[in-house]
């Protein structure tokens, strides 16, 4: 067995490969009509097949998982961030944790939970 990624739940594909693209450089790799394979192993899948498929309703915002991110100009890409998408939903503002790393937490365009930190 091999694992092979993480899949998220998105309203449009379309906009949720421009946000993964645009932030963090993924690159689609296999399109599917509502499904989506990017580079670094993150699926998307439109919610109108999730729902179908598991037969209930899609939470966003759940804050029981998130996808994590390292980077070491941290602050840079808090300015590309908030210039490229200003209305993005903060759950941490750029911070410092006890043990010294800096981080930032938000909801991507869908309520996915994303953590981007500088290297451990």
């Amino acid at each position: 067995m091999q694992f092979k990624g993480t899949l998220l739940v998105v309203s449009s594909c379309e906009r949720a490969l421009k946000f993964y693209r645009d932030l963090f450089g993924l690159e689609l790799l296999q399109d599917n009509d509502g499904n989506m394979e990017l580079s670094g192993g993150l699926y998307l899948q439109e919610a109108r097949y999730w729902e179908t498929f598991i037969g209930r309703s899609v939470r966003t915002r759940s804050n029981s998982a998130e996808l994590y991110f390292e980077e070491p100009d941290l602050d840079a890409f808090v300015e590309k961030l908030t210039a490229l998408y200003p209305d993005t939903e903060y759950v941490n503002p750029l911070m410092t944790h006890s043990w010294g790393q800096r981080v930032v937490r938000f909801y991507d365009p869908d309520g996915n939970l994303i953590e981007v930190g500088t290297p451990i």
